[in-house]
């Protein structure tokens, strides 16, 4: 009795967990790539008007807070592959994921600044247009700054099998990943995959700019 009695509690248990897998799993599946776009963009201009160290330049904290709840968002692999180019294909799997590591460093880094600088701007969010089994959209926001022409920001996303990831993001027609190929490119001619490696550890050790 005391093993049939076990038996019925782990089937159960078990039957438990899989039903509360399938309840979680379409409400991912569901969220559209713009609504993510909006959900995630509004959660952290909500963190930056309220969280009193991103309000006195805590660059670190705003580092933390990217790599928390923006950064899983990103396909960084795809993003690595796209701006190293050909020499990415020819890499080592270690040598791929220190490239996206210190790939992903870096533009934590650059949004880190960036986002310092917000003031008082807002987000104006266009209407998808893509077909409604797209694996691949463009969404289209632009920023509204006061007395300023708005600045387009579009995001290149794909689906996943964890969701919808953006994997190159183009501020006034410049694609951010195009933006570092020329760089990756001349580091990768100068000394390979481990050069290219190597001068971004660099940059990324190195103080922020002001």
């Amino acid at each position: 009795m005391t093993q049939l009695k076990h038996f019925i509690v782990k089937r159960a248990l078990g039957l438990f967990v899989a039903v509360a897998a399938l309840i979680a799993l379409p409400a991912l599946a569901q969220e559209a790539p713009d609504a993510l776009v909006k959900r995630v963009s509004q959660e952290a201009l909500t963190v930056i008007k309220t969280d009193p160290r991103v309000q006195d330049g805590d660059v670190a904290h705003i580092r933390d807070l990217i790599e928390a709840k923006i950064a899983p968002y990103f396909d960084m692999d795809r993003m690595t592959a796209l701006a190293a180019g050909r020499a990415y294909r020819q890499a080592t799997p270690e040598q791929r994921k220190r490239l996206a590591d210190e790939f992903k460093t870096l533009l934590i880094r650059t949004y880190a600044n960036a986002l310092n600088q917000y003031r008082d701007q807002t987000i104006d969010y266009k209407p998808l247009r893509a077909e409604p089994n797209a694996t691949e959209v463009t969404v289209r926001t632009e920023v509204m700054r006061p007395g300023q022409q708005p600045v387009p920001i579009e995001y290149s996303m794909e689906k996943t099998p964890s969701g919808w990831k953006a994997y190159d993001v183009i501020v006034a027609g410049v694609s951010l990943v195009t933006n570092y190929r020329d760089e990756f490119t001349q580091q990768i001619r100068q000394g390979g995959i481990d050069g290219l490696i190597k001068a971004l550890a660099a940059k990324n050790a190195a103080p922020a700019p002001k």
